[in-house]
């Protein structure tokens, strides 16, 4: 697990084709005297990774076809830049929210502007995955844990402020760029819990929840 708030950015040093999927290595300086183990959790832009070799301040992932397929990872290039950061520990601090990453998909930049100090960031995300997007609700993307402004029907909008500009790869996206992004895991189990296939003996139902205040009735 980890919290969306970002440690690092790491370069992309190294990328080999191997039998279908693909192995990467990340350069990362300040993880260099890090307790990092071989079989430690990484996310990468949000894509949680497992360090299978590490050679002084590079870590080597390899990723799969699975992951390939729902993530940019087969378009990463040396030298791109990516938002590192490291499994949480029970004594983190959860200063974001809890993330898992696993990336659900892939949303895309569509609007870009100023808003005082901050920058106000639109997002089209996937009709199949904007139903979990909400208001005020907690959202990851690129790794980064941010709370969504408001939404509108498949776009939804953020505030970045100028520090996580600065710590991380946000401020380097354009009009068009997509991005990983991972919806609130409270969302997801919700919905699951929600859609008739959980046992008879439950007692979690719609209107229990809406007599306790979680949904409207």
């Amino acid at each position: 697990m980890f919290t969306g708030i970002i440690e690092t950015i790491g370069t992309v040093i190294a990328t080999k084709q191997l039998g279908g999927d693909i192995r990467i290595t990340v350069q990362a300086p300040a993880f260099a005297e890090r307790d990092v183990a071989l079989g430690d959790s990484i996310a990468s832009n949000g894509v949680c990774l497992t360090v299978i070799e590490q050679h002084g301040d590079a870590f080597v992932f390899d990723v799969s076809r699975e992951t390939i397929t729902h993530s940019l990872i087969g378009e990463w290039k040396v030298g791109a830049r990516v938002n590192l950061e490291m499994a949480m520990l029970p004594t983190t601090r959860l200063g974001g929210h809890l993330v898992s990453g696993h990336v659900d998909g892939l949303a895309q930049l569509c609007q870009l502007e100023t808003d005082a100090r901050s920058t106000r960031m639109v997002f089209r995300a996937p009709a199949d995955l904007s139903r979990y997007i909400a208001r005020k609700g907690s959202i990851t993307i690129n790794g980064v844990s941010l709370t969504v402004n408001s939404v509108a029907g498949d776009e939804f909008d953020v505030n970045v402020i100028p520090h996580t500009f600065e710590v991380t790869t946000l401020g380097g996206l354009g009009i068009g760029d997509k991005v990983h992004i991972e919806v609130d895991l409270i969302a997801r189990y919700l919905e699951r819990l929600m859609s008739g296939e959980q046992p008879q003996h439950s007692s979690l139902t719609a209107g229990f929840l809406a007599e306790h205040g979680f949904k409207s009735s």
